[in-house]
């Protein structure tokens, strides 16, 4: 394996049995540690994109050790271990022995009971009933992208996170382009009126297809869902959840997370028809529109043999911005020098475990809060047909929650069909 483990495919995190390890430090202990102190750092979810991030918080401070793991499949838990201990300049910091590995429904509990800070990169579902657990043990979090998949879900992020600046305890967002140098650089000039006022934006993300993990005969529907989250929008929220959220944040940023007024969105399946896909779109179409006027234009794709394109541009009275090629044109044209290293990734762990060491834990709950819903609403407004406010959708009360967490029937597949799919 690389040494930077990929971190585009992750799984569910969840457990069973209870380790040796015992209960988290003290907030006031822990808001004191000294340069030279563990920090004892935990994973929930083992996937491919859990096992990237956890390696990337081993690498951000010389006191961090990964003690404890947990996903409710075994398999994912032994492939994400082994893999980390085959990374060279972090198996050193490898100390998880049998007793703390969890697997089961409840795994997420015995690792943040566990731990000091703690990755969670489980299928975006599971998100608020994990932040809820973790911020009532006191644990510093990173917190994966999307935080909620409904907007239930989505309420109890925001709150958990207020809980949590309360208390004084981090959470950082997966939102990692907000931690990119090149793109702060970026954003400090469109704010600082470089372009002038902003007028417009537009964002697309239009991909091939991902990964399918196909079906074995002893899965239950549940396991087979699990395993396959991406296709099923109670599990992942739909692709304009999962990975357009990407652009949608760099987009509020610009805009200095101001909410939208409404959404009018467009989508539908027109080449991911099989049934393998479940219930998602593979399209989306969106024009975002705030009360000063701005318009938001949002498009992503998910088509194998299609072209590709991820591209945000911020147009304004004096100029525009190409964010995601940090330059900008018209009256101030500037572009992006390198510097040096800018790894995303890599940089928004530094910035997690900084804080911690500073006694001035990062809350990044608002942004990742608000992007998330910015997804949720056009995935509503597509569904569904209907012009959709933000208020409508903070408001909702549509769960996505299936009756019981456990292995056997799964939710009902049905694929939205807008004007007759109701908004709820």
């Amino acid at each position: 394996m690389t040494q930077q483990t990929t971190r585009r495919h992750f799984l569910l995190g969840g457990t069973a049995a209870m380790g040796s390890l015992a209960t988290t430090h003290p907030l006031s202990a822990f808001s004191q540690l000294g340069a030279s102190d563990t920090i004892r750092v935990g994973l929930v979810g083992c996937g491919g994109r859990g096992t990237g991030a956890v390696a990337n918080a081993l690498r951000a401070d010389p006191g961090a050790r990964l003690v404890a793991m947990g996903d409710v499949f075994q398999d994912y838990l032994d492939n994400s271990l082994n893999s980390l201990r085959n990374t060279a300049d972090i198996a050193e910091k490898i100390e998880v022995d049998d007793a703390n590995r969890f697997v089961g429904w409840d795994a997420y509990k015995h690792v943040m009971d566990s731990c000091d800070v703690v990755c969670l990169a489980t299928s975006p579902h599971f998100r608020p009933l994990h932040v809820e657990y973790g911020v009532s043990k006191g644990v510093h979090l990173f917190v994966e992208k999307p935080v909620a998949t409904d907007a239930p879900g989505l309420r109890r992020i925001w709150a958990a996170c207020d809980s949590a600046k309360k208390q004084g305890t981090a959470v950082v967002s997966g939102l990692c382009y907000r931690y990119q140098f090149a793109k702060q650089e970026t954003m400090r000039r469109v704010h600082e009126g470089e372009i002038g006022d902003l007028v417009a934006m537009q964002c697309t993300y239009n991909t091939g297809e991902l990964w399918h993990r196909g079906r074995k005969t002893n899965w239950s529907d549940m396991e087979y869902q699990m395993r396959n989250w991406l296709y099923f929008h109670w599990l992942s929220g739909d692709h304009i959840a999962e990975q357009h959220i990407h652009s949608l944040d760099k987009c509020l940023w610009a805009i200095q997370d101001e909410p939208p007024q409404k959404v009018t969105s467009s989508g539908g399946r027109i080449k991911r028809t099989d049934d393998k896909f479940g219930d998602v779109y593979d399209h989306f179409n969106s024009v975002y529109e705030w009360e000063n006027g701005v318009k938001l234009f949002s498009s992503c794709r998910q088509m194998s043999g299609t072209s590709h394109d991820v591209s945000d541009y911020i147009f304004g009275t004096k100029g525009k911005a190409a964010v995601q090629s940090h330059r900008i044109s018209g009256e101030n044209a500037w572009r992006w020098r390198s510097e040096g290293p800018d790894d995303m990734y890599q940089n928004e762990h530094d910035a997690l475990f900084r804080s911690i060491r500073d006694g001035k834990p990062i809350n990044d709950g608002d942004f990742m809060c608000k992007s998330t819903l910015l997804a949720i609403m056009a995935r509503m407004s597509a569904y569904s047909g209907q012009s959709i406010t933000w208020k409508q959708a903070l408001n909702s009360e549509q769960s996505l929650t299936p009756a019981a967490y456990e292995w056997g029937p799964a939710p009902e597949v049905g694929v939205a069909v807008p004007g007759i799919t109701k908004f709820s």
